[in-house]
């Protein structure tokens, strides 16, 4: 049974944003796993877990990086520091940035693998990101701006 939950746990993180073990347990349960704190956060440890902030300040569980993909991730706070306003129509949010750094955003943000974005187009100061619906735009619209807000 625990390898069985430790799997889904991986795949829980994988599929969503979670960011406390509060969140996990909820997911674990409702994918048929109960589990307890102290058994979530045994499996935490064994899965060497560890908490990643993302665009907008908000955290998350992923598992433990090496020292590349830290590198990459203060990278990509360092590409994302360059938007300087967002805003959304519809399914669409709009995404500008300092000049000559559209691309590598749009890139960061194909990166993220962000599960309601359906793809982003750069040009050089400008970024369209397609988003399945207008609630799913209004989201991610509202991470950048926090993200802005926190620089």
């Amino acid at each position: 049974m625990k390898e069985k939950r430790q799997e889904k746990i991986l795949e829980l993180i994988g599929k969503y944003e979670i960011g406390t073990q509060d969140d996990l347990i909820e997911r674990l349960r409702a994918a048929g796993f109960p589990a307890t704190q102290a058994t979530v956060s045994r499996d935490i440890r064994d899965l060497r877990l560890t908490k990643v902030q993302y665009v907008g300040g908000t955290y998350r569980y992923v598992p433990q990086s090496s020292g590349r993909d830290s590198e990459i991730t203060k990278l990509n706070v360092q590409i994302f520091s360059s938007v300087v306003n967002a805003d959304y129509a519809g399914n669409n949010v709009v995404i500008k940035t300092i000049p000559s750094m559209a691309s590598a955003v749009a890139a960061g943000i194909d990166e993220m693998k962000i599960r309601e974005v359906l793809g982003c187009v750069a040009g050089d100061d400008c970024i369209i990101v397609v988003t399945r619906t207008e609630g799913d735009a209004s989201a991610i619209c509202n991470r950048f701006r926090e993200f802005i807000r926190l620089m």
